[in-house]
């Protein structure tokens, strides 16, 4: 790759990705593409190509990955999709369609959950985040139509234009559904005054984005209180066979307190449109092919994709996401490997090496939290490439091709709701992986405090043999050390060593922690974006984890004899190259956690002197940023 360095002065970002930005075409059927929509693509391409075979082969295959194949070539037989027609959905209808009163619902409820119907709280175990060893119950409040309840506030017509493509499209699917126009128009409308009443009881993505305020544990007693409209004792009781909990940790407690406000016999026909709107949009897809496009108008409104997957495509996602472990497993073992697996893991300790030195030197902590800081870095779970294990609930999970692909995804649903249910008050699984290993990507799970790099994300430009040191730690170097930055970012660093939610900190310690933090929250905030400006406390989590990745990557890097700063920040830039539809890039900015890439590239070089020192960048340059201005947090 020839770079101009000059322009490198003006715009990282723009010198690196200039060219490819120029001639680079987004797919019709995505909203982006660029460095890990690329890598995503061409694994896609891959695994479809290899599954195509496998289909066609008469030999015995192992037997979830039969399954897999039988359920993708379900998914993929439009013909017995379109004979089909509606009545698979009728069905699963029918239930919410009869309902006759809130008491009625009442007496379903843990069986409309176990089905996987949306209904007005979402019940989840997980891992109790002040014992994380063992999982606890979890409430949450449901989502709502527009991405963010941001939307609903602004004084502008975008929030009016998504909701007009919902309505476009809601209305289509219930009319095929048999309804009259004008019964869909009054239910739609329903539903939407449901859904608005929800608005200022719900978090922001902003509030969510900060996930230790998701703790807010009750008794059991004080949360069954919470309601007079709904039965909060029996539908927990039912759903945990017959046991009560000590406690349910309640992630919105401002929605729980008005949930007698919200759901009630004046709201409940608006309720039940509620019930079946949101059933219709989300189980649509898996009828004929006519109506999976016109299911995913308003998913294509938001993101600005131009067109539907391909049908062969969309039967592979939608088969892939039911049996991810199962492909991922395939995937890693195939194209990934031990050997691979072996150089990787060393590569992650030596970055943890790296990071512990870093925290043995940091000047601005004290003894007592550096040494907490270090021992939580030394607990810390590495998981790479592919899980040692297969998530044993693939085991149950069996598909009857004598039943429509919609009877068999709820059949699995239900599998998986259940599953999840009998694990409450028992040990977490800290091995489960939840992530496939085929997804470009990588995480660090704070509960567990465990990182994992799947093996897609594994390979050029991220890491490859045949990239120099310096390419590779800009690459995957850095996403290695922004996983284990995030074990220290504002969310991270109030969880100790075992997952516990636990402030192991000195009080001086942790304010001048949050006064960096502040730091980072400026650096981003505002910044004109797409017609729109970055929330730089959304993203300030990511944010720490990208500054600290990188630099503790330049310092591995530095450690090898064929150090190159200028490939290190080269590859940097590379690695974050996008192009996206405005919408898509919009509704990033509203709901996602990571700055916009662009920004990510650039601001973050900002605050490193080598970067100064590597393209001889000074005052006056657009990149240069003053000394007293950036940001360096660990």
């Amino acid at each position: 790759m020839t770079i101009n360095k000059q322009l490198i002065k003006d715009d990282l970002y723009e010198a690196v990705n200039g060219e490819w930005l120029k001639t680079a075409k987004i797919p019709d059927d995505k909203p982006a593409t660029g460095g890990f929509n690329d890598l995503a693509d061409e694994i896609d391409k891959t695994l479809m190509a290899d599954f195509e075979k496998m289909s066609a082969d008469s030999n015995v295959k192992a037997p979830l990955m039969q399954e897999f194949l039988n359920y993708y070539d379900l998914a993929a037989d439009f013909d017995r999709r379109e004979s089909e027609g509606t009545l698979p959905l009728k069905k699963v209808l029918a239930p919410l369609e009869n309902l006759t009163s809130l008491a009625d619902f009442d007496n379903k409820w843990a069986d409309f959950v176990r089905a996987g119907y949306p209904t007005p709280l979402g019940f989840d175990v997980d891992a109790d985040m002040k014992n994380a060893k063992m999982n606890a119950l979890f409430v949450a409040a449901p989502s709502l139509v527009l991405p963010d309840k941001t939307y609903y506030e602004r004084d502008n017509s975008q929030a009016e234009g998504l909701l007009k493509a919902f309505r476009a499209m809601m209305t289509k699917l219930l009319v095929a559904l048999d309804y009259s126009e004008e019964n869909a128009n009054h239910v739609i409308t329903e539903a939407l005054t449901f859904d608005r009443n929800l608005v200022p009881h719900v978090k922001s993505a902003e509030e969510s984005a900060d996930y230790s305020k998701a703790y807010n544990p009750q008794s059991f007693t004080e949360f069954s209180s919470q309601s007079s409209n709904l039965d909060l004792k029996s539908i927990v009781r039912n759903l945990l066979n017959g046991n009560e909990p000590e406690k349910i940790i309640v992630t919105e407690p401002k929605f729980l307190a008005a949930i007698d406000e919200l759901v009630n016999t004046t709201h409940f026909t608006e309720f039940k449109s509620w019930l079946i709107v949101k059933t219709v949009g989300s189980l649509s897809s898996y009828l004929s092919d006519d109506l999976r496009v016109i299911a995913g108008e308003y998913g294509r409104a938001l993101s600005g994709s131009k067109a539907p997957k391909k049908q062969q495509k969309f039967a592979y996602y939608l088969a892939m996401g039911t049996y991810s472990g199962i492909v991922g497993e395939y995937y890693g073992h195939k194209y990934f490997g031990e050997d691979a697996k072996a150089d990787v893991q060393q590569m992650v300790e030596k970055m943890i090496n790296v990071y512990q030195n870093r925290l043995a030197t940091n000047s601005w902590l004290t003894s007592a939290t550096r040494d907490k800081a270090i021992l939580k870095l030394s607990k810390l779970g590495i998981q790479v490439g592919y899980p040692d294990k297969i998530n044993p609930l693939y085991q149950k999970m069996h598909v009857n091709m004598e039943k429509t692909l919609l009877e068999n995804a709820m059949a699995f649903d239900k599998l998986a709701t259940e599953d999840m249910f009998s694990k409450w008050d028992k040990p977490v699984d800290r091995d489960l992986w939840e992530m496939s290993a085929a997804t470009v990507n990588a995480y660090y799970h704070p509960f567990k405090n465990i990182i994992v790099f799947p093996a897609a994300i594994l390979q050029a430009p991220f890491y490859s043999l045949e990239q120099s040191s310096s390419s590779n730690y800009g690459g995957i170097g850095a996403v290695i050390a922004h996983e284990i930055s995030h074990a220290f970012d504002n969310n991270g660093a109030l969880f100790d060593e075992y997952g516990n939610l636990n402030n192991w900190w000195s009080e001086a310690d942790l304010a001048h922690f949050k006064e960096l933090s502040q730091q980072m929250i400026t650096e981003f905030d505002g910044t004109e974006f797409a017609g729109q400006k970055v929330n730089g406390t959304l993203t300030v989590s990511e944010n720490i984890a990208d500054a600290g990745g990188l630099s503790c990557a330049l310092e591995a890097a530095k450690s090898e004899d064929d150090a190159d700063f200028e490939a290190f920040f080269i590859n940097w830039a590379q690695v974050w190259r996008m192009k996206a539809s405005t919408q898509y890039m919009q509704l990033l900015l509203s709901i996602d956690v990571h700055a916009p890439a662009k920004l990510r590239a650039n601001i973050q070089v900002q605050n490193l002197t080598e970067f100064y020192d590597a393209f001889d960048i000074v005052a006056g340059d657009a990149m240069y940023k003053a000394a007293d201005k950036r940001v360096n947090i660990w």
